[in-house]
């Protein structure tokens, strides 16, 4: 049997896998020393500043923080004079500060899972939240050279947190986060993100291919469709968070070749408050027909592995290996074998 990361690697490449990929089972997100400095929040965490500047709160009951936008909370009060507002943190951590993550990134198994480091937000994200998200889309309308000149400063600080984490940590994965649409539509049009994002993107994600990274996880749980040639064009190997009002089904035959797609099943079609086994079997059984066993793996479309309410993604883990042993034959020990012990989750 097939590792599960040798398995992931088969389905991304459209070879021969021998089960379906189970959603985060290969990938090992890992962190580094800039996490320190400006910390993921958990939920009840509220009014929290981050190091930009940014605050942040996590509400009990939602998937993730966001930026609180009261005007007296907004950085970017005036974007003609964004420089004065925008103080980009140090990435600058002694040996001990880096010590401290590359043992985590040395004690991973990679014939199991890759190594995975973990970004977060990115560029648009960045810009929104400093600026506010209906400030910043008018922004690049109106102000697009005070927009290039921010995007190329968060690039700058991205392209070095990148030295660092490469030269450090040497994670062979990236795990990025930048959603780009909601649930039926992008944020903007594809000529506008290719205006002020892609080649900008094409820096970053080229710096982690040409250092060691073979696979780039960019996280955007939304539709995007209409931007998947521009996700290829950026470097991305696979597209984490994609909806299934993408029509899924259409990507994966028109660019499987290219770039996988992992997701497909929306947190409210599964995560609910009153959940159950039945709907969890129905969805993640209708999704992996419909989008098959190769440039696809079923998993909750948040980013990271877990779910608001608790038992939703342990459920959908024992579901997916459940359709694995009926259609490959494989057994419920030969899939835990070939996981990190973390990974066995029920």
């Amino acid at each position: 049997m097939l590792t599960a990361r040798q398995n992931m690697d088969e389905v991304i490449r459209g070879g021969n896998p021998d089960r379906f990929v189970n959603q985060y089972e290969a990938i090992q997100l890992l962190f580094h020393p800039f996490m320190m400095k400006s910390p993921l929040l958990q939920p009840g965490m509220m009014n929290v500043k981050n190091a930009w500047g940014i605050t942040n709160s996590f509400p009990f009951g939602t998937p993730g923080a966001f930026p609180v936008h009261t005007p007296d909370k907004i950085v970017i009060q005036d974007i003609e004079h964004w420089q004065d507002y925008v103080h980009a943190p140090s990435l600058k951590f002694t040996d001990e500060e880096w010590g401290i993550f590359e043992a985590q990134y040395n004690a991973v198994d990679t014939t199991k899972a890759y190594k995975a480091a973990f970004v977060a937000p990115g560029l648009f994200e960045q810009c929104h939240h400093l600026g506010e998200i209906s400030n910043t889309l008018m922004n690049l309308y109106e102000y697009p050279d005070e927009m290039h000149d921010l995007i190329k400063y968060l690039t700058e600080w991205e392209l070095e947190l990148a030295e660092g984490i490469c030269s450090h940590l040497h994670p062979d994965a990236l795990f990025h986060h930048d959603d780009m649409g909601s649930q039926k539509s992008t944020f903007m049009s594809p000529a506008m993100w290719e205006e002020f994002y892609v080649d900008a993107y094409k820096q970053i994600y080229g710096y982690y291919h040409d250092h060691g990274v073979k696979l780039v996880f960019h996280h955007s749980d939304s539709y995007a469709a209409t931007l998947v040639p521009d996700m290829i064009e950026m470097g991305i190997d696979v597209w984490q968070g994609c909806f299934s009002t993408n029509d899924l089904p259409t990507l994966i035959k028109k660019y499987g070749d290219k770039i996988t797609f992992m997701g497909g099943i929306e947190n409210h079609l599964v995560d609910f408050d009153g959940w159950t086994k039945e709907n969890n079997r129905e969805i993640i059984r209708k999704t992996i027909d419909e989008c098959g066993n190769k440039y696809f793996i079923p998993c909750i479309a948040q980013g990271g592995p877990g779910s608001v309410f608790p038992g939703v993604y342990a459920d959908m883990c024992e579901e997916i290996d459940k359709y694995s042993i009926e259609k490959y034959g494989v057994t419920q020990e030969g899939l835990d074998a070939e996981r990190l012990p973390w990974q066995i989750l029920f």
